[in-house]
C-alpha cells in the first residue's frame, strides 16, 4: 500500500462481507430449500437438500484453501486480493441469472441443474471469500485492526441479516424470486465496485513458495471426512428401512439412531482429520482433540437449524405452506443475528473474568434451551424467543470457544492447528444436513430439531476433557 488509510477504507476493505452474507442468508436458508421442495416433492426433500449441502460444503473447503494460497502469492497489477474478488463476483452473477431460469423447471432435471449451480456458487463465492479474508492482514497496521475488525463484524452479520429479513425474505415469501435475485445482483455489483477501490499495491514477487503439500493434505482430509459422512448416511438410510411399526417406539428408535450416527460421524471425522492433518503428535494433545469435538458438535446444531427452518415452519404452521415460510424464517434469523451481536461483544471480557469453558457450557445450555422453546411452544412469538436464545448461545460460543482453542494450540504451530477448524465448520453443515435429511423425511422436522438440541447438550459433555489454562490475578502489593 502506497498511501495512508483513510476513513472510507473502513468501508471498502470490509464491504464485500455484506455481499457474502446477503448471498448466503438468501440462497441457503430461503431459496435453496424451496426449490428442492419444488423439484423432488415432500417425501424426499430433506435427503435431497442434505445431499446438495454435503457436496457444496466440501467444495467450499477445498476452494477456499486453494484460492487463499494462490491469492497470497499473486503478483497481478491490481494487487493480491482484488482480482480474485472480481472473479468470484462474476461467477456469482452468472449463478444468480441461471438460478432464476432453473426455478421455472420441474422434476429431476431441475434438481440436477440446481445441484450443479449451488456447487458452482460455492466455488465462485469462496474464490472471493478467500481473498477478502486477506485484506485486513494485508493492509491494516496492527494498532488499527481492532477497529477495522469491528466494522467487518458489523457488515458481516447484523446489517445483512436485518436486510435479508426485511427485504429478501419478504420477496421470496411473496413468490417474487426474480426480484430477489436482481436485488442480490445489485448488492453484489455495488459491493464489488467498492471493493475494487481498496488501496492494494502490486507484489514484485511471490513472498514464499507454493505449498502444494499442505493443500493435498487438506484434500485428503476432506475426502476422508466425506467418506465418513457418506457411510453414516448409508447406515441411517438402512436403519430407516427396517420394518418398524409407527408410533412412539419408532420415534424413540429413530432419534437414538440419529444421535448415534451423528455422534460417530463427529468422533470419526475429528479423529481421522486430526490424524491426517497433525499426524501422530495428536496423541499428545488430548485437549485439542476434545476442543474440536466440542466445536463440531455445537456447530452441527447451530448451522443446520437455519438449513431446515423453512421446512420446520411448514410442518408446524399450516398457514406457512410453500414459499410463505420464507418470511418468518428470515425474521427468526434476524433475531438470531441480533442476539449473536449482543452476546459476542462482551463475551471476551466475560471469558477473561469467569473462564472460557464456563461460557462455552452456558452457550450450549442457551442454544439447547432455544430448541426446547421451539419444540414446546408452537407460536411465532415463542419462535422469536427461541431464535434469541440460540443467537445468544452462538454469540457466546464463537468467541469463547475460539479463545479456548487459541489457548490450547502450540503457539509455534497455531496456524497449522487452528486451520483445522474450517474443516470442522464445513463438516458441521454436511453432517447435520446429509445425515439428518433422511430422518426428517421419515420422522418429521420436529424430530431433527430435537436432534440438534441434543448435540448442543453433547458439546457440553466433552468439556471436562479439555484443560483450560486459567490466568490468576497477582495479589496487589502495597
Amino acid at each position: 500500500m502506497d498511501r495512508p488509510l483513510r476513513w472510507y477504507d473502513y468501508i471498502t476493505i470490509n464491504i464485500y462481507w455484506f455481499a457474502l452474507t446477503t448471498r448466503s442468508q438468501t440462497i441457503s436458508p430461503l431459496i435453496l430449500p424451496l426449490l428442492v421442495q419444488q423439484f423432488v416433492g415432500e417425501q424426499a426433500k430433506g435427503a435431497a437438500l442434505g445431499n446438495i449441502r454435503l457436496w457444496a460444503l466440501m467444495t467450499a473447503v477445498l476452494v477456499q484453501a486453494l484460492m487463499g494460497m494462490l491469492s497470497d502469492r499473486s503478483t497481478h497489477p491490481w494487487g493480491r486480493r482484488r482480482p480474485f474478488i472480481l472473479l468470484g463476483s462474476l461467477g456469482e452473477l452468472v449463478v444468480f441469472v441461471l438460478l432464476g431460469f432453473v426455478a421455472g423447471t420441474q422434476g429431476s432435471a431441475g434438481y440436477t441443474a440446481l445441484f450443479a449451480l449451488y456447487v458452482f456458487s460455492m466455488f465462485s463465492s469462496n474464490i472471493a471469500h478467500a481473498a477478502t479474508q486477506g485484506l485486513i492482514p494485508d493492509l491494516v497496521p496492527e494498532q488499527k485492526r481492532g477497529r477495522f475488525s469491528g466494522v467487518k463484524a458489523l457488515l458481516e452479520l447484523p446489517v445483512p441479516v436485518i436486510f435479508v429479513s426485511f427485504v429478501m425474505g419478504r420477496l421470496v415469501s411473496q413468490g417474487q424470486l426474480w426480484t430477489a435475485l436482481i436485488i442480490l445482483m445489485v448488492v453484489m455489483v455495488i459491493c464489488t465496485v467498492l471493493a475494487m477501490l481498496v488501496p492494494e499495491k502490486r507484489l514484485d514477487q511471490p513472498p514464499f513458495p507454493l505449498d502444494w503439500q499442505g493443500f493435498f493434505r487438506l484434500a485428503l482430509m476432506t475426502a476422508v471426512f466425506t467418506l465418513i459422512i457418506l457411510g453414516m448416511g448409508a447406515v441411517v438410510r438402512w436403519f430407516l428401512s427396517l420394518p418398524l411399526s409407527d408410533g412412539i417406539f419408532k420415534s424413540i428408535v429413530t432419534i437414538i439412531g440419529g444421535i448415534l450416527a451423528m455422534g460417530v460421524a463427529v468422533a470419526l471425522g475429528v479423529i481421522a482429520s486430526l490424524r491426517i492433518g497433525v499426524g501422530k503428535d495428536i496423541r499428545y494433545r488430548p485437549s485439542f482433540k476434545w476442543w474440536v469435538v466440542n466445536r463440531l458438535a455445537f456447530l452441527v446444531g447451530s448451522t443446520n437449524v437455519a438449513t431446515f427452518l423453512v421446512f420446520f415452519l411448514q410442518e408446524r404452521f399450516p398457514q406457512f405452506a410453500g414459499e410463505k415460510a420464507a418470511a418468518p424464517a428470515a425474521t427468526i434469523t434476524m433475531f438470531v443475528g441480533v442476539f449473536i451481536l449482543i452476546t459476542a461483544l462482551p463475551s471476551g471480557f466475560l471469558a477473561d473474568r469467569f473462564g472460557k469453558k464456563i461460557l462455552v457450557a452456558i452457550a450450549g445450555l442457551l442454544a439447547a434451551g432455544g430448541i426446547g422453546v421451539m419444540l414446546l411452544f408452537p407460536t411465532l412469538t415463542a419462535l422469536y424467543a427461541a431464535g434469541s436464545l440460540v443467537g445468544a448461545g452462538v454469540g457466546l460460543f464463537y468467541s469463547a470457544n475460539w479463545a479456548l482453542g487459541t489457548e490450547i494450540v502450540p503457539r509455534e504451530q497455531a496456524g497449522r492447528f487452528l486451520g483445522l477448524s474450517n474443516l470442522a465448520g464445513a463438516g458441521a453443515g454436511a453432517i447435520g444436513a446429509y445425515i439428518a435429511g433422511p430422518i426428517a423425511d421419515a420422522a418429521g422436522y420436529t424430530m431433527i430439531m430435537a436432534l440438534y438440541g441434543f448435540l448442543f447438550i453433547s458439546s457440553i459433555l466433552v468439556l471436562p476433557f479439555i484443560e483450560e489454562k486459567r490466568i490468576r490475578s497477582s495479589p496487589m502489593v502495597g
